[in-house]
């Protein structure tokens, strides 16, 4: 087993089981690691088995205990930490937003899944999602794969919400963040200062973060991070090392990238990759 620790307290392992290509798996006790505020792409299940984790979810902020779980929708932004000085142990899927829609599709549920609520309490539901946690902990492919997709089909059933129509907004703040975020992904290792990116939209740069941060949560730096942190991922995932990848994303060094990969991961670089890339 790969564990990444700061402690005798505090362990983590992240990982990907060969049954679940499409689902990324972490099992982990956190007393001082905090999560900054961040995003994933893909969506969040989390069983608190021990302890308590307190988190800001869409601008509230929850707490989750043993036997809860907690459920995070893709691009919301959050955070975690420790919600009793004891701090809590969990087991967490990451399954991807293609699985989770097709899941849905099969049960009848049509559009992109969102939730009533951000936590909730199903006994029954925690039973089955240990089971299939464990399972994919023990490698075994046919057990891990058919009860993950019993647990997703009964969260989607039991908790789900209708789903949440996405249309593109064509307001003018919209559109600005919009122009600003495609700024960012085109220029991920060397973007503009902050008052060249607001000339180039046309705004003051007050103007740019104000608008930027209401539709993505984020100022526009932090959002440049949580997308190098994305794309040092993929490349970790796909064995490249990760001094390299810290270059190639647009970090200083490895240490910057391993700061911010671990506070919105929960591991750092390299236990990650050893993680994702057992499967192969």
């Amino acid at each position: 087993m790969a564990i990444d620790a700061d402690s005798t307290a505090e362990y983590a392992r992240f990982w990907r089981s060969p049954g679940l290509p499409d689902v990324d798996l972490l099992t982990a006790r956190f007393v001082r690691h905090r999560y900054n505020r961040h995003t994933h792409e893909t969506y969040t299940v989390a069983l608190v088995e021990a302890g308590v984790e307190e988190y800001l979810y869409d601008g509230q902020t929850h707490r989750v205990g043993a036997g809860e779980f907690a459920v995070v929708e893709p691009g919301v932004v959050h955070t975690g930490h420790a919600g009793v000085p004891t701090g809590w142990s969990y087991r967490v899927m990451y399954p991807s937003v293609e699985l989770v829609t097709t899941i849905a599709r099969e049960n009848g549920i049509r559009g992109t899944p969102a939730f009533r609520m951000p936590t909730l309490r199903d006994t029954d539901l925690a039973v089955r999602f240990r089971q299939a946690h464990r399972a994919a902990e023990d490698g075994d492919q046919l057990a891990s794969s058919t009860l993950l997709r019993a647990v997703v089909s009964a969260l989607l059933l039991r908790h789900s919400r209708p789903a949440r129509h996405t249309a593109t907004s064509t307001s003018a703040p919209a559109a600005l963040a919009a122009q600003v975020r495609d700024l960012l992904h085109g220029q991920l290792v060397d973007p503009p200062r902050l008052d060249t990116l607001a000339a180039m939209v046309e705004v003051s740069p007050y103007a740019l973060v104000r608008t930027f941060r209401a539709d993505y949560g984020l100022p526009p730096h932090a959002y440049l991070n949580q997308l190098r942190v994305q794309h040092a991922r993929s490349l970790l995932a796909a064995g490249v090392a990760a001094g390299d990848v810290a270059i190639q994303v647009g970090f200083a060094d490895q240490p910057h990238l391993t700061r911010h990969f671990k506070r919105a991961v929960g591991v750092g670089p390299a236990a990650y990759q050893r993680g994702v890339r057992a499967v192969r």
